[in-house]
C-alpha cells in the first residue's frame, strides 16, 4: 500500500525529481504511519490520566462536596496503561514526536467527562482488582467506543494527519494489537527490516522496469485505451507485474489476490475485476513461454 502512494504521489510531480526521492517520499509514507499510531495510542493514555487532573480539580474548588472529595482514580493507574506508557519503543517515539503539542486538551476532557458517565466506566471503578481482562476491557471502550465514532475526533484526526482517510483502518488494527499485546512490535521500528527492504526493491524495481512492465500490460488491454486507464490502476498492474517476473518468492495468487483487493480499496469499483483479469492474462502467459520462475518452498525448487 505505501509503495502504491509513493508512486502515485511520485506520478503526480513535475520535473525528475532528485535522485533519491522516491525512497524518501516512501519513508515518509511509513513515517505518517507510525505518527498517527503513536498519537492513538498517547490519546488513549490522555484520556485515562485526565482522572488525576479530574480528580484535583474537583477537591480544589472553593466549597467541594463529598463526592469532589472521593473521585475514583483508578484508571490512572490502568497496569496495562502503564505497561504502554512505559514501554521503550513507545518512550522514545513519545520523546521525539511530541504528541503533546498538538493534542486537543478539551477534546481529552470532553472524552474523559463521557467516560465518566458511562456504565462501562461504572462498573469498571466498582471492581477494585485488577484483572488484566477489566483493564484492557476499558482502554478497548475508550478507544472503539469514544474515541472513534466521535465526529469531533475523526475531525481532529483530519486537521492534523492527511493520511487518517488512507491509513485510518489499518492504524486502528494496529491500535488494537498493542492493546491486546503490548511490546508486541517496536514502534521506534513501526516497519520491520525485512519489511522495509521489500517495499524499497518493489518501489526501485517499478521505477527502472517501468517502460518494460507496461509493454507487457499493453497487449491485454484490448479495446481498452491506455492513456483513459485510471493512473491508479496502471500503478497497480505494474506492481503486480514486477512482482511476477521479479520476486521469485512471492506466490503468484498471492500477489494477484493483493492487487485486486488493493484496487477494490483505492480505485474504482470495477477496479478489481478488470486488475485481476489483466494479471491472470499475463501470469498464464508467462507460466506457457517459460519466464515465470518462482521459488516453490514445498517442493524445494523453482515453478
Amino acid at each position: 500500500m505505501k509503495v502504491m502512494q509513493t508512486l502515485y504521489t511520485w506520478s503526480t510531480q513535475e520535473g525528475a525529481g532528485k535522485p533519491g526521492e522516491p525512497q524518501r517520499l516512501l519513508q515518509k509514507h511509513f513515517d505518517q504511519s507510525r505518527d498517527l499510531l503513536q498519537y492513538l495510542l498517547y490519546f488513549v493514555s490522555e484520556v485515562a490520566a485526565y482522572a488525576e487532573t479530574d480528580a484535583y480539580q474537583r477537591r480544589s474548588k472553593h466549597l467541594p462536596s463529598v463526592e469532589d472529595l472521593n473521585v475514583n482514580t483508578k484508571i490512572a493507574g490502568n497496569e496495562l496503561l502503564w505497561t504502554i506508557r512505559e514501554d521503550v519503543s513507545v518512550k522514545a517515539v513519545w520523546a521525539a514526536d511530541r504528541p503533546d503539542h498538538r493534542i486537543d486538551r478539551d477534546l481529552v476532557k470532553r472524552t474523559y467527562l463521557r467516560l465518566a458517565e458511562s456504565e462501562a466506566y461504572r462498573q469498571y471503578i466498582e471492581d477494585s482488582s485488577r484483572e488484566r481482562r477489566s483493564e484492557k476491557a476499558i482502554l478497548d471502550f475508550i478507544f472503539e467506543e469514544l474515541m472513534l465514532p466521535d465526529e469531533h475526533f475523526e475531525s481532529h484526526l483530519e486537521e492534523h494527519y492527511s493520511n487518517w482517510d488512507d491509513d485510518g483502518e489499518m492504524v486502528v488494527q494496529l491500535v488494537k494489537g498493542f492493546l491486546q499485546k503490548p511490546g508486541s512490535f517496536r514502534l521506534d521500528q513501526f516497519v520491520s527490516a525485512e519489511k522495509l527492504q521489500f517495499a524499497r526493491n518493489l518501489l526501485a524495481t517499478v521505477l527502472e522496469k517501468g517502460e518494460y512492465l507496461e509493454q507487457q500490460i499493453h497487449p491485454k488491454l484490448k479495446n481498452w485505451d491506455a492513456e483513459r486507464i485510471a493512473a491508479l490502476d496502471m500503478i497497480l498492474m505494474k506492481m503486480g507485474v514486477a512482482e511476477l517476473l521479479y520476486f521469485e518468492t512471492i506466490p503468484p495468487k498471492v500477489t494477484i489476490n493483493e492487487y485486486i483487493e488493493l484496487a477494490k480499496e483505492y480505485s474504482t469499483p470495477q477496479s478489481g475485476q478488470f486488475i485481476n483479469g489483466i494479471l491472470d492474462n499475463i501470469h498464464k502467459d508467462l507460466v506457457q513461454s517459460g519466464t515465470l520462475h518462482k521459488t516453490d518452498f514445498r517442493k524445494g525448487g523453482k515453478e
